[in-house]
């Protein structure tokens, strides 16, 4: 090997090593074999590539880390390559590296913001109103009275602090991912399809008295679950203890022992939508 062959082959740079050290022990979870190297300069920390055949799809993995380096993603995979990596927390944050956070996921950060203002009106007294007016209604009576958002009001409703929280902290970390990797309107696609489906399936099956995001997040889920199967030099996946939690809390609904009422044909229609989609993207893809 000649003295500027791994130079060659640096993959990247980081001013921090702990940046590095995430990422290498994601790239090796995903297959590319990858060595820390001490650089000089600014940017000390360098990742080799051993294998240049792995280039495309390393630099694919890498736009995705650079996109979000918080994600859950990262730091799983430092815990099962046996390291602990500490990352800069998210409440560390500066008011304007906020703003610059929600401009680059504009969507993700419009359907939060609607979200939160829908249930903090519900608390302020406005709950029946706004069911009345959100709640769902089939094509039918659409035609009649034209107030097609009905298609899409159940989404923005939920009924508790857990419900609310529960399915934002799934929507931003999900949602922020697929926008920032295949764009607004790829996001908005997959969100409208999955709203739509999975609110006309939990119509027919119970009615119009549901609300709530976790058809959405469920679609979301099977869309990068599969998305991390099918094309994984996107950057997107979903680990496997999530999957089984995913699966197992959709069957925990249908068995009817949880303490809350589960939206489950809701659940299930939007998780096979969000697959469904996944097999689409990643065939015609880029």
């Amino acid at each position: 090997m000649s003295a500027d062959e791994p130079e060659q082959r640096l993959l990247i740079a980081f001013g921090r090593e702990s940046d590095a050290r995430l990422l290498s022990s994601y790239l090796k979870q995903q297959g590319i074999a990858v060595v820390y190297q001490r650089l000089t300069g600014e940017h000390a920390h360098g990742l080799v590539l051993l294998d240049p055949v792995q280039r495309d799809e390393a630099k694919g993995l890498i736009a995705a880390f650079l996109d979000n380096p918080r994600a859950q993603k990262y730091q799983q995979a430092a815990w099962q390559q046996g390291e602990l990596v500490k990352m800069q927390t998210a409440g560390t944050d500066t008011p304007g590296e906020w703003l610059a956070r929600a401009r680059s996921a504009p969507l993700t950060s419009l359907i939060l913001i609607l979200c939160l203002l829908v249930y903090g009106a519900s608390l302020l007294g406005w709950f029946m109103p706004l069911l009345q007016w959100l709640s769902f209604q089939p094509v039918a009576i659409l035609l009649d009275n034209q107030q097609w958002w009905r298609l899409l009001g159940p989404a923005f409703l939920h009924f508790s602090a857990l419900h609310i929280i529960f399915n934002l902290l799934w929507w931003g970390l999900l949602g922020g991912q697929v926008e920032k990797r295949l764009g607004t309107v790829n996001l908005s696609i997959i969100f409208l399809l999955t709203a739509v489906l999975s609110n006309y399936g939990q119509f027919i099956a119970s009615g119009p008295n549901f609300g709530g995001l976790s058809g959405v997040v469920y679609g979301l889920m099977g869309f990068v679950w599969w998305c991390g199967w099918l094309r994984p030099q996107w950057g997107l996946s979903l680990s496997r203890p999530l999957v089984g939690f995913i699966l197992v809390w959709l069957v925990l609904g249908y068995a009817d022992v949880l303490w809350v009422s589960m939206a489950n044909t809701a659940h299930t229609i939007g998780l096979i939508t969000g697959c469904l989609l996944a097999v689409i993207y990643t065939r015609v893809g880029r």
